[in-house]
């Protein structure tokens, strides 16, 4: 049978970005929102003779809920697990725990078929090598602020923290990252964020900004007042069921794939070359000390970004090589 470009991303997914070798077993995790996706990466796994296991679990409320514990040990036992899900397991201690045993995972939070053909058509080595060039850049670096003409004007201090570089390229040990990727990220220090967010290209859980833009105001390391249109009384009512954690700034990103288009879906939009996105709830999977079951990124458009002062993204142009 002819194979579709939606066959041919799942082959890319599997054998370049995960490295899969020839004896690893597979695991597909997903749900029924995500059908579609879960069997292309199963069928492509088998006709191309791996070891393969599909598992459909009941869709999560809210990205960052846990799976059930069933589907939690069995992706202990592989050595390559996808996630393609409506919402996020990345911020999960099922893949936390997974990835400390040795599996390599991609999760797909809301992936669709264009997001999937386009954002893994896109180079991954020129992608790595610019997404560790920036993980070097911002481990130097203390203080971040970022401005936009929408209004965002928030200073955040990184200092001693670990980047992390999503770099697509999943081959060793433990390694773990969304697909289709391309980012580099960091979790601020918890209680040390102040300024505002105004996020104009969209939000997790929400999807396009279409109405007001979302004002954030964030003070000592949380988001204390949100305004704007219905999408920010939207977010006031994810982030209202997890208590004052889920307003916690969890992370701080600079998106490095150039194939990647503001879609409305979060796993595409924060990849998006010329865009930084800030993230609120959870940052223990990136070496924060904030456990909630929450975790959601707000994109903002044409941002300047100062690292100590100097700037190294100006209205959306990344000035890094």
């Amino acid at each position: 049978m002819a194979k579709t470009k939606l066959d041919k991303a799942a082959v890319i997914a599997i054998k370049d970005c995960m490295g899969t070798k020839k004896k690893e077993k597979i695991l597909v995790v997903t749900d029924e929102i995500k059908r579609e996706i879960g069997y292309v990466l199963y069928n492509n796994a088998l006709d191309l003779g791996y070891e393969a296991l599909l598992i459909e679990m009941k869709s999560r409320l809210y990205n960052g809920e846990e799976p059930p514990v069933e589907v939690a040990e069995l992706m202990q036992k592989f050595d390559v697990v996808f996630c393609p899900t409506a919402k996020s397991l990345t911020h999960t201690d099922a893949r936390r725990t997974a990835s400390e045993k040795g599996v390599r995972i991609a999760t797909f939070p809301g992936i669709t078929p264009e997001v999937m053909i386009r954002g893994l058509n896109a180079d991954y080595k020129k992608i790595a090598a610019l997404t560790l060039r920036l993980k070097k850049i911002f481990e130097k670096t203390r203080t971040v602020r970022v401005t936009s003409p929408a209004g965002t004007d928030i200073t955040m201090d990184i200092t001693g923290r670990t980047a992390y570089a999503s770099k697509g390229l999943f081959h060793k040990k433990g390694e773990s990252g969304n697909l289709p990727t391309g980012e580099t990220f960091v979790a601020p220090r918890e209680g040390t964020s102040q300024g505002v967010v105004v996020v104009d290209g969209s939000m997790a859980g929400l999807g396009m900004i279409k109405n007001a833009n979302i004002k954030i105001q964030v003070e000592d390391g949380f988001a204390t007042r949100i305004t704007g249109g219905p999408e920010a009384r939207k977010l006031i009512k994810l982030l209202d069921v997890h208590g004052k954690d889920a307003r916690n700034v969890a992370e701080f990103g600079i998106g490095t794939n150039d194939k990647a288009k503001l879609s409305g879906i979060l796993l595409e939009d924060e990849k998006v070359m010329g865009t930084i996105h800030i993230a609120f709830g959870d940052n223990k999977s990136m070496g924060g000390s904030v456990h909630v079951e929450s975790h959601l990124d707000g994109l903002v458009k044409k941002p300047t970004v100062y690292f100590d002062g100097r700037i190294i993204m100006k209205d959306g142009k990344l000035l890094v090589e």
